[in-house]
């Protein structure tokens, strides 16, 4: 396989991650989200530092947002690590008020499988 098309592959597989991520934080859908995050997964949110366990936990709770949309998604491959940095607009159930947020996600491909390592979110709200 060659360097063109295992970079193509990769970037499909990465943008079908990046959604079925944001899909997953929406819906409260821990187990989809498991699916894909490594085992030595950490994500920092505005004062928190989760590992896997934690994050799960969280994600499984009701979600204080909806109406959740991906906004300017960029995926860079760098070898076996891709960084994927987007923008996301929500509203907060509590008061209706809208809110951006931006990410970094990071992606390693381990044994073939490209799989979540971290996530760094700075999220109004959340």
């Amino acid at each position: 396989m060659n360097d063109t098309k295992s970079s193509a592959e990769d970037l499909a597989i990465l943008e079908q991650l990046n959604l079925d991520y944001n899909r997953s934080d929406q819906a409260g859908d821990a187990k989809r989200l498991g699916e894909f995050l490594a085992e030595d997964f950490i994500v920092q949110t505005p004062g928190v530092t989760r590992n896997r366990e934690e994050y799960l936990d969280d994600i499984a709770k009701p979600r204080p947002f909806k109406d959740q949309v991906l906004h300017e998604v960029k995926i860079r491959i760098l070898g076996d690590v891709a960084l994927i940095h987007g923008r996301v607009t929500y509203t907060m159930i509590a008061d209706g008020v809208e809110h951006d947020a931006l990410y970094t996600d990071v992606y390693q491909k381990r044994e073939g499988v490209w799989v979540c390592v971290s996530a760094c979110a700075i999220a109004p709200g959340a």
